[in-house]
């Protein structure tokens, strides 16, 4: 068998509205991304992932779709998004686009029929309307609550004006749920997938991925003595991971293999660790994200147990693990290492939460280092490779995360403020006129992507020789897996994988690398931060190797 491109992958999240703004409306679009795959290719990435961009009212940043075979006029046109592709394939870049299949926009032309249509309906029955309970069906059908708070359902008006049928929607009242259990939604979906397809994408990034199947009967979710929804940690609400999911990914694979080119889908699955082999292998998903690596605290236990166990499972099904630790919807981990690893986040960065940027900047380059060293596919979210910190200092009537609207939490706005390109243009080179949808920091001028070009020991040239040496030393392959040092000086992490010894000092000392296993004789090929020939510094990664 040939090789297939995306099992030692390194892709990189671009998120339209942020990236680059070509028209100077303030929102980035399809021509601003096109024009800037060069940078994306000299990064040293194989492949860039596009958040949604399809035509949507952007209640959810275009996570509510109106439309999934369109593109919406904020972003550019269909035509604009087959340039795009085109242009990457030209660069050697594959596209990845986003699927949004457990939900759409309310505005969807399928819903509206839903809406004008007799509960009992065929238009109904392509969403999930169930009649309420109480004496006059006041109430909800079950006790579901949203993932961006209050009621998981809401109930319409219908035609002739009086209180009618309730719908599920788990995210925004705004995103209806599809009901997966009517052959009509699959027969949709197929058709979304092949037009995509068709355009030439390389494959999907599949969101909510473990939302589609709902339990039979729709059933209440146990409460606890509080009388709140009861989920024990380490678990999933009632609505996710239902083994109908995976009938699903069991549908679309044969479809995805029709086409050449290797196409493929990675699942957004926020499920037990326990669970990813249920979801991925040959007849199903090609990758599920490592949320445990994102997730995993600052230390090397914590570090060691987010890479060896996912290994291990994906190894179980022949399928790569897949690496992250930034993403549109969680905060910066160039900010999350600022914190002391037991610092417990809400839903966003407060203002009222001051990390230890320095301190944050150097873990956060650390911990990607070692990320790039390990076998399997890696992804990056635009503006890591420079650094950027979660931006906390948001106007709240300036946010527009549905989360921040229904629960005034903070939200996932602080990571999706447009990039810095050029240090001294408007809007540092985000956009030609200056606007930008949501205000970006004095702080970011300084770490603009023309400040850190070609800069010894800039975030961005670290990337850079990463992305390199792990491609010319094939790291994301799993030729010889991944041993780790049980001897290393306390508080190192160290392994070996792809004739390259891989060191973290998690501490806040420097250690002597005499002091480290096998490194007699290796030389430093690669680093997080400075280093000399005799230590490893205090929270630093190395790439040891001969030379």
């Amino acid at each position: 068998m040939s090789h297939q491109w995306w099992r030692d992958a390194v892709v990189y999240q671009v998120y339209p509205r942020s990236f680059a703004d070509s028209d100077g409306d303030g929102m980035g679009d399809l021509p601003g991304i096109t024009e800037r795959l060069p940078y994306l290719r000299d990064l040293g990435v194989d492949a860039l992932w596009l958040s949604p961009f399809y035509l949507s009212p952007q209640h959810d940043a275009g996570y509510d779709v109106a439309d999934y075979c369109d593109v919406d006029p904020r972003f550019g046109t269909l035509a604009d998004a087959d340039a795009l592709i085109a242009r990457a394939h030209e660069l050697g870049l594959k596209v990845l686009v986003d699927i949004v299949p457990n939900h759409s926009s309310n505005e969807h032309e399928l819903f509206q029929r839903a809406l004008a249509a007799a509960p009992g309906s065929p238009e109904r029955d392509m969403y999930i309307f169930r009649d309420g309970r109480g004496e006059n069906g006041e109430l909800p059908p079950n006790n579901w609550t949203s993932i961006f708070h209050g009621d998981a359902w809401t109930r319409v008006t219908e035609a002739d004006g009086s209180p009618g049928q309730w719908y599920l929607h788990i995210f925004d009242t705004t995103q209806p749920d599809w009901n997966w259990e009517n052959p009509a939604v699959h027969e949709l979906f197929a058709g979304v997938l092949r037009f995509w397809l068709d355009h030439r994408a390389d494959g999907f990034r599949v969101d909510v991925a473990h939302g589609m199947a709902k339990p039979a009967g729709l059933p209440d979710a146990t409460v606890n003595s509080a009388g709140l929804i009861d989920i024990p940690e380490g678990e999933v609400p009632i609505y996710f991971d239902n083994d109908g999911v995976v009938e699903i990914y069991q549908e679309w694979r044969p479809l995805l293999d029709e086409y050449d080119g290797d196409r493929m889908m990675v699942l957004e699955a926020w499920i037990p660790e326990h669970r990813l082999p249920q979801y991925i292998g040959a007849d199903r998903a090609h990758q599920s994200f490592n949320f445990g690596f994102l997730q995993a605290r600052w230390g090397v236990d914590t570090m060691r147990r987010a890479i060896e166990k996912p290994l291990e499972l994906a190894d179980a099904v022949d399928s790569p693990t897949t690496w992250v630790l930034s993403n549109h919807d969680v905060i910066r981990h160039a900010t999350r290492y600022g914190f002391a690893p037991e610092h417990r986040f809400g839903e966003g960065l407060s203002r009222e939460e001051t990390p230890d940027a320095e301190l944050g900047l150097r873990r956060a380059r650390a911990a990607t280092l070692l990320m790039l060293a390990l076998p399997g596919a890696a992804y990056l979210y635009q503006g890591e490779e420079l650094g950027l910190p979660e931006v906390a200092d948001i106007p709240d009537a300036l946010r527009e995360d549905p989360a921040h609207k229904r629960a005034g939490v903070p939200g996932r706005d602080g990571c999706r403020v447009p990039l810095p390109w050029v240090h001294d243009a408007p809007a540092y080179g985000f956009s030609p006129t200056g606007k930008s949808w949501l205000p970006q920091p004095e702080s970011f001028g300084a770490v603009a992507a023309d400040l850190q070009e070609g800069v010894d020991g800039s975030t961005l040239e670290m990337y850079r020789t990463a992305l390199h040496l792990r491609r010319e030393l094939r790291l994301g392959e799993h030729a010889d897996g991944v041993a780790f040092v049980e001897d290393a000086p306390e508080g190192v992490l160290a392994l070996l994988h792809g004739g390259v010894l891989v060191a973290v000092n998690t501490t806040d000392a420097d250690v002597p690398l005499a002091k480290l296993p096998g490194a007699a004789g290796l030389g430093v090929i690669a680093a997080s931060g400075p280093v000399d020939a005799d230590v490893i510094p205090a929270e630093t990664t190395v790439w040891l190797r001969e030379i």
